[in-house]
């Protein structure tokens, strides 16, 4: 791989510039001085110079051999994807920010890294915290979630991570130049990274339009601002395009000679410095390695010791606690015994006040039976005259409503009768009016002549007043006297309720009494853990003495 450069001008011969320059680094700090010739030196004094990798490894894994350079590496591509240099994804930049605080802070612990731990650190690019309507805390809260899942890993570890994702990221090592492909200024972007060379359009630097491996150009060169890509395949055409000014040439030629001779030599055997570096980083991170293990089983040994100490102290709390419950259930275990006995003492006396009682109880009882007995033959007897006395008023109403009934028939015989002497005595008058007019009307009519032609002769009247008068006097004397009798007997009928419902009555506040009493005897004994009195017993007891 060979790179022409022809210029037409050549640069005017110009006077160096000397100043001073402070470099600081991890194991030394220098002084010197510099001669620059273009370059336009700030009057600031020390400057400051940011050291930069020029050249991106393909596998961070395989080509970063000593920790030093891979944790400035390391720095650097975190730097530009804070910067938005290289772009990532919202997702992608969470798990990165979490692998950068396990290699700032080590493992992770609650009670050390307490909420707001991370509020110093820059760990997010501004697009992806604006992308999103998230506080800081709850950035914080994700991060920290892996951040947790961590545990165990070491700083160089967690940065060959971190490198490993980012190698996969479409602008991880790429440097962007804006070109154009033709005089009318069609405007796109070259992009030069360790695999070729790739042609972008303006608005999109993740995917490229064209792209030229290093493995299939034959030649580049450039004139002036006209910069030439020549293929591997003479068929294919040659690709050419113009850049702003001649220095980006000169820049882009460099970039495109650093990283084709570093492709070649990764595709060839190491050298044997190379080779001898990788051994001596190999052991250096078995070293390490067998550091870091020693260091976690005496840790490991050390919680577990300490774990060990807090169960016997845990353990030590217990038992002091188990004794000291222990003598206070022996205390209230005495105290619970000497109530007992006064318990079992006030028992025994109400023992014997209850056999008393029993026997007394006893006594009534057969009182109450005897009694129950001459009320039950006292209440048989009054039920049998209250049955006659029902007989009685039922013949009563059965005589009442014959009687009743015969009042009514001759009530109506009466009226019939009446009616009749009424229509009789009418037509008399109507006839003695008609025949003689000078007889007056109530006076009996005299016995008609046999030869008169009238035919009439006057109604028979089987009745007479006094006769009705009589019989009406007789039917009601003999419904007052029914009415009396009625009373009377309605009378006896409510004596005798009453005093059947006060004998039932005395009956039931006796056998209440008894029950009662019963209730008493054998109840009291069997809650206080006594044997129950039996009836044989209690009569056995109302004869003897109790002891």
């Amino acid at each position: 791989f060979a790179g022409k450069l022809s210029s037409r001008n050549r640069l005017k011969k110009k006077q160096p510039k000397t100043f001073k320059v402070k470099v600081i680094t991890m194991d030394a700090e220098m002084e010197f001085s510099c001669e620059v010739l273009d370059q336009e030196v700030p009057k600031d004094s020390p400057i400051t110079f940011h050291f930069l990798a020029k050249f991106f490894p393909e596998k961070v894994e395989e080509e970063l051999v000593q920790e030093i350079t891979q944790h400035l590496f390391f720095l650097q591509v975190k730097k530009q994807i804070l910067d938005e240099e290289i772009f990532c994804s919202p997702e992608a930049s969470v798990l990165l920010a979490s692998y950068a605080v396990q290699a700032k802070y080590g493992d992770y612990d609650p009670n050390f890294h307490k909420p707001g731990f991370l509020a110093q650190d820059e760990l997010l690019p501004k697009r992806v915290l604006m992308q999103y309507q998230m506080t800081a805390d709850m950035w914080e809260e994700k991060i920290t979630a892996w951040y947790a899942e961590h545990r165990g890993i070491a700083r160089d570890e967690a940065e060959m991570e971190y490198l490993k994702i980012a190698q996969d990221l479409e602008m991880y090592g790429v440097s962007y130049f804006s070109i154009t492909q033709n005089k009318r200024d069609t405007e796109l972007l070259l992009g030069v990274d360790a695999q070729g060379l790739h042609i972008y359009s303006p608005n999109s630097k993740l995917n490229p339009n064209k792209s030229f491996p290093w493995s299939g150009i034959r030649n580049i060169s450039y004139s002036e601002k006209e910069f030439t890509i020549k293929p591997l395949d003479k068929k294919k055409d040659v690709f050419k395009f113009y850049s702003s000014q001649l220095r980006v040439n000169k820049l882009i030629l460099q970039l495109c000679i650093g990283n084709h001779d570093l492709f070649m030599r990764r595709r060839k055997v190491d050298s044997i410095e190379v080779q001898q570096m990788k051994a001596q980083a190999k052991e250096e991170k078995a070293r390490k390695k067998m550091e870091r293990q020693i260091l976690a089983r005496e840790k490991q040994m050390r919680e577990e010791a300490e774990r060990a100490k807090e169960e016997m102290e845990r353990r030590l709390f217990q038992l002091q606690d188990e004794a000291r419950l222990a003598n206070e259930a022996l205390i209230r275990s005495e105290e619970t015994a000497d109530l007992l006995a006064e318990k079992a003492q006030i028992a025994e006396e109400e023992a014997k006040l209850l056999a008393h009682k029993a026997a007394e109880a006893e006594q009534e009882r057969q009182r109450l039976e005897v009694t129950a007995m001459k009320t039950k033959e006292e209440k048989r007897l009054m039920e049998q005259k209250m049955r006659e006395a029902e007989q009685l008023a039922v013949k009563l109403v059965e005589q009442s409503e014959r009687r009743l009934k015969e009042a009514d028939h001759l009530k109506q015989d009466l009226t019939e009768a009446k009616d009749a002497e009424r229509r009789a005595k009418q037509k008399l008058l109507e006839i003695t009016k008609t025949t003689y007019p000078l007889i007056a009307a109530y006076s009996p009519p005299p016995a008609p002549p046999e030869a008169a032609d009238f035919g009439y002769e006057p109604p028979r009247l089987d009745f007479k007043d006094s006769d009705m008068k009589r019989l009406s006097m007789e039917i009601e004397r003999e419904r007052l006297e029914y009415m009396e009798k009625s009373k009377h007997l309605q009378d006896q009928l409510k004596e005798l309720k009453s005093e059947i419902e006060s004998l039932k009555l005395e009956e039931q506040q006796q056998q209440a009494g008894l029950y009662s009493l019963q209730g008493e005897c054998e109840l009291r004994p069997a809650r206080r853990g006594r044997r129950r009195l039996s009836p044989l017993w209690l009569s056995a007891s109302s004869t003897g003495s109790v002891s």
